[in-house]
């Protein structure tokens, strides 16, 4: 008996000495304090809801009821919460008081304590509390028998007001299941809108019972009904979430001249040598979708009285879709090459004084603002909506960077010290297969520009951007988490929460638990690796993608070809993610090892080369009866010889000269095989 007495008193000091640095919480809040003790978590455990919050409240009590229960499988009492302040006597205390509006400047604070007997959440609108529940989901801790919430005090709010996810179903079509449970995931990680890129050059996605021909022609069957964006926008509603719908024009229009051609600025050469214009209506340029990724030239023409009509109908059948008050017309990469070509076009440049394209775009683009407005829409485009005529009222999404030869940020500062409100996506391209420190370093709020405060509250934020060329619903929440959370963090936290080693270690805990919404990151890996392997074991595939990466930047899809919309995405490339595991590990024991050379820190290392050299054994018999390994054999052959080698190197016994040993190293820099590049050559380079 005194031996029970003294496990259960050091299993309650275990608990009750947690300290800030072992929470896993993220976005990390504004402010915390942990106090002594803890609250016990038993079936027992009941919510109670008070004030004025919107009904949305009842619905996110529940679901965070189940996903606790989920974590600690206590068999809770309680089951859905249907009605204001049903059980008072509740140990979790919740009160709202407002009903919280879905959108910008909305109060999202919380404030949440924990006691020994009793937590309480109070917000000023639900969408705070329902952030508060997603902080003590968080806070939740564990010893050998049971589960606790350590006692503390957080005050918590958003940085920005804009904390954005777009994802693309334009490029491959995300079915709704695969919208929901990011929706999910944008809720968890305290985020609140959601981008939906409807349609691009590769698709129509949106049903239009006025236009049919655009789902008929355009959409290769693969498109959302009315009834189904309305359940999407609900769904979004109910955790807070504002959904921005995008239809992107004038450029990138093959799916809408697929339909209308009638519409399109190409220029057609009769039989016999007569130019004509489309819109001279004796010959029609006929379009198609579009099965490569990259930039295209049709265009809608912005001379012809009928492109607006169009438009305007199908912003009157669209809009009522989507509630929100901001709609995004896209605006970006028109090259004007047909507009160039068409005479009819240029004439029309001279009779309204546009002395450029991106003059004449602009034209274009403020015929949209009333068709918007008469919906209670505000309009949203890429940077290269801006100039000097467009509209103040207009949102400029800044997206430009060094890959596009212009200095990050640039066209967000530009937006903002001539007067127009701006959402930051350059430096959160999650498509582009970075690293998840140039992600989380990258803020909104440019340092060293000289804003005023005025200017500054014009940066609402910034959005992850997720283009959909190389990801299928199999692969999507793969780029998309945990990614994002990490840019979430960046949106809502302090400036100074810059910590990438802490921000790690927290990350791997919640991309874990992001799984119980239902994403796949994590699980589908197994799915692409048991297709490459020919379902034999997976084991060194598996140990493989922890040194492996996806080509960066736009380097897998060669010159936008390699790949169509209909090609597979179910290969080893597919199954790797940034941040490879090894390679972040390697990495630091080599440094260890540079710093202070003893036989530990050498053991740290050598073990990395004994397990390559096994995995391309591995691989090499796996591949015996398994095509799609063959693509991986040589890196993983790169890699097996400079393993080798540097095995001798630490033990002095290696005879290559210094030019031969680099050679083999720099061969572990190949971007040739199988889509994938070694996220460890950087590392092996240090051991030179």
């Amino acid at each position: 008996m005194k031996y029970l007495l003294v496990l259960l008193l050091a299993g309650l000091t275990s608990s009750a000495q947690i300290q800030k640095e072992q929470l896993n919480l993220m976005p990390w809040p504004q402010s915390i304090a942990l106090n002594d003790g803890n609250f016990a978590l038993t079936k027992n455990f009941k919510v109670n809801v008070t004030g004025n919050p919107n009904p949305r409240i009842f619905g996110g009590v529940t679901r965070f009821l189940r996903r606790l229960d989920g974590r600690a499988g206590i068999f809770f009492e309680q089951g859905f919460i249907t009605k204001l302040n049903e059980v008072p006597s509740a140990e979790l205390q919740i009160n709202c008081t407002k009903s919280g509006k879905i959108g910008l400047y909305e109060d999202e604070s919380y404030h949440l304590d924990i006691k020994q007997n009793k937590i309480t959440i109070n917000a000023t609108s639900d969408l705070g509390a329902l952030h508060g529940l997603e902080t003590l989901l968080q806070m939740l801790q564990n010893n050998n028998t049971s589960f606790y919430f350590p006692n503390a005090q957080i005050s918590d709010f958003p940085r920005f007001t804009w904390r954005g996810l777009m994802i693309d179903a334009a490029r491959h079509f995300q079915p709704i299941d695969v919208i929901k449970r990011n929706i999910d995931g944008l809720a968890a990680m305290k985020m609140n809108v959601f981008h939906w890129h409807l349609v691009d050059d590769q698709g129509w996605r949106i049903e239009m019972k006025k236009h049919p021909k655009l789902i008929e022609l355009a959409s290769d069957g693969m498109y959302y009904t009315q009834e189904e964006i309305k359940n999407i926008v609900k769904y979004a509603d109910e955790r807070g979430i504002l959904i921005v719908p995008e239809i992107d024009v004038p450029g990138h229009g093959s799916a809408i001249l697929t339909a209308y051609p009638e519409i399109g600025s190409k220029v057609i050469t009769l039989t016999g040598g007569t130019s004509e214009k489309n819109i001279q209506g004796t010959a029609i340029a006929t379009y198609g979708i579009e099965r490569n990724a990259g930039i295209f030239s049709p265009t809608l023409d912005p001379s012809n009285p009928k492109t607006y009509q169009l438009l305007s109908e199908l912003f009157d059948e669209v809009c009522p879709l989507f509630p929100g008050a901001y709609f995004h017309i896209g605006g970006d990469e028109n090259e004007g090459k047909d507009w160039d070509a068409n005479p009819k076009i240029q004439e029309f440049k001279k009779k309204n004084n546009l002395a450029t394209n991106h003059e004449l775009q602009t034209y274009f683009t403020m015929q949209l603002v009333p068709m918007l407005k008469k919906h209670g829409k505000q309009l949203m485009g890429w940077e290269e909506i801006l100039t000097k005529n467009m509209s103040k009222e207009a949102i400029i999404h800044s997206w430009r960077g060094p890959n596009e030869g212009v200095v990050a940020g640039q066209s967000l500062v530009d937006a903002v010290k001539k007067g127009y409100k701006t959402v930051l996506s350059n430096g959160f391209y999650i498509d582009l297969m970075y690293p998840v420190a140039s992600h989380y370093l990258n803020d909104p709020m440019p340092k060293g520009a000289d804003l005023s405060t005025e200017e500054k509250a014009r940066i609402l934020g910034g959005e992850a951007t997720m283009w959909t060329e190389l990801a299928s619903p199999t692969t999507i929440d793969s780029r998309v988490w945990p990614r994002t959370a990490a840019i979430a963090e960046r949106l809502w936290s302090a400036e100074n929460i810059t910590d990438v080693e802490n921000m790690r270690k927290r990350l791997d805990v919640v991309s874990f638990r992001l799984e119980e919404l239902g994403l796949t990151h994590i699980r589908n890996k197994e799915v692409i690796l048991r297709n490459v392997a020919n379902n034999q074991n997976t084991n060194a595939l598996d140990e493989f993608t922890n040194v492996c990466e996806p080509l960066k930047g736009y380097k897998r899809n060669k010159g936008g070809t390699e790949y169509q919309m209909y090609s597979p995405l179910t290969l080893f490339a597919d199954a790797c993610t940034p941040d490879s595991k090894d390679s972040l590990a390697f990495d630091e024991a080599v440094n260890q090892y540079l710093a202070n050379k003893t036989p530990e820190n050498k053991a740290k290392v050598a073990a990395f080369f004994t397990k390559w050299i096994a995995i391309n054994k591995g691989l090499n018999e796996l591949s015996k009866n398994a095509p799609l390994v063959q693509p991986v054999l040589p890196l993983a052959q790169k890699l097996n010889d400079a393993s080798q080698e540097l095995l001798l190197v630490l033990d002095n016994k290696s005879t290559l000269k210094a030019d031969d040993l680099k050679s083999l190293i720099e061969q572990c820099d190949s971007k040739d095989h199988a889509d994938v590049e070694l996220g460890v050559y950087t590392s092996l380079k240090k051991l030179l």
